[in-house]
């Protein structure tokens, strides 16, 4: 029962909104105990209310995940946890996230509430509207980035606000390539509704562009003068390499693996994507701070 209740809540999912460290990252105040604590306790807060969001759409997609081949096997969807039980369980979780916000600023607690809403509107209606529905997923990253920052007190690029965008369409994108080819292989697979409204060609080049404007977005916040000034440093634009990678490795399974469907499993499965996330990460570290 715990291991289905892991899987309602959506426990993997939660590596999306390490989005949040973004800001800490950039802000040169990563070891700063008291700004990594903030972030941390945002992090789980922002936890807990996707989780929220995961069973509200489970509920509300419990008739059509029960038709879906991979789907069906959702705790709810398979009848291993009912849907009193799934209610008490967004009740459970309101609990925490309400009573932190007393201890955050107003912004932030402005934002987790527009991000709750957005995807409340999602599960209800967006995601059944072409273009609209990858462009919420888009807001939802977006949102994660700026309450990183609204978190700490601190301004972040408009170049890294709009790179966070242009990932998440990408991802996006990719990620409704992959049910395309699902189900173009079976035709008797349950899919979305909107991806009657996609081909593989359409998701193939809103990827491209939205692969394309990643790399340019992030080159040139890397070069900036606002970020050479802040840094007190240039050789940031030697981490592009590994954006550039990775995005190529991503396109990589989706079109040649046929993989893409779950973002996340991708990312914590696949050996060449781990290396070249934690080579960013500990590129990054080492430039912006100043121990390279």
């Amino acid at each position: 029962m715990i291991k289905d209740y892991l899987r309602l809540i959506r426990v993997p999912q939660w590596i999306k909104n390490t989005f949040i460290f973004v800001p800490l990252l950039f802000s040169l105040n990563l070891f700063e105990f008291s700004f990594l604590s903030k972030t941390i306790a945002g992090f789980f807060i922002f936890c807990l209310t996707s989780s929220i969001v995961y069973v509200i759409n489970d509920i509300s997609d419990i008739e059509a995940d029960r038709s879906h081949p991979f789907k069906k096997n959702r705790p709810l969807a398979a009848g291993r946890i009912s849907l009193k039980s799934a209610y008490i369980v967004v009740a459970v979780l309101a609990v925490p996230v309400i009573i932190s916000l007393l201890f955050f600023n107003y912004k932030f607690g402005i934002l987790l509430f527009a991000y709750l809403l957005l995807n409340i509107f999602y599960s209800m209606s967006f995601k059944h509207i072409v273009i609209l529905d990858i462009f919420s997923i888009a807001a939802g990253f977006m949102i994660r980035v700026v309450s990183g920052a609204y978190i700490i007190n601190v301004e972040i690029s408009y170049w890294l606000i709009l790179t966070t965008m242009f990932i998440s369409l990408f991802l996006a994108s990719m990620k409704r390539h992959s049910e395309l080819r699902l189900l173009i292989a079976d035709q008797n697979t349950a899919t979305r509704k909107v991806l009657s409204e996609y081909s593989t060609y359409l998701t193939g080049q809103i990827s491209t562009v939205a692969a394309s404007a990643v790399v340019i977005c992030y080159a040139l916040y890397t070069v900036s003068q606002r970020t050479v000034t802040i840094f007190g440093d240039e050789r940031l634009i030697y981490t592009t390499p590994f954006v550039v990678f990775g995005i190529f490795r991503y396109m990589y399974l989706v079109y040649m693996n046929d993989e893409g469907e779950n973002t996340t499993q991708m990312m914590i499965k696949d050996i060449p994507m781990i290396v070249t996330v934690s080579l960013y990460v500990i590129t990054s570290v080492l430039i912006i701070y100043h121990l390279l």
